[in-house]
């Protein structure tokens, strides 16, 4: 098991697991959420190879739109 910080709550999860397996997980859309792992920026194609290791920093938010 490893453990992760979430939005500053501490989750325990499977080793391996990707961050695309966290959204699943949290049964949350990935498409309407911008996430970052450590402090920086992962895109949502990228998330799928994004794997999670022991006291990561998962920060998930709303995307910003607008012109």
């Amino acid at each position: 098991m490893l453990e992760i910080k979430l939005d500053e709550q501490t989750l325990l999860l499977p080793l391996g697991t990707t961050l695309a397996q966290l959204l699943e997980r949290l049964q949350l859309a990935p498409a309407s959420l911008a996430t970052a792992l450590n402090g920086q920026f992962v895109a949502r194609e990228a998330r799928a190879s994004t794997r999670l290791v022991q006291a990561d920093q998962v920060l998930l938010f709303k995307p910003i739109v607008g012109g």
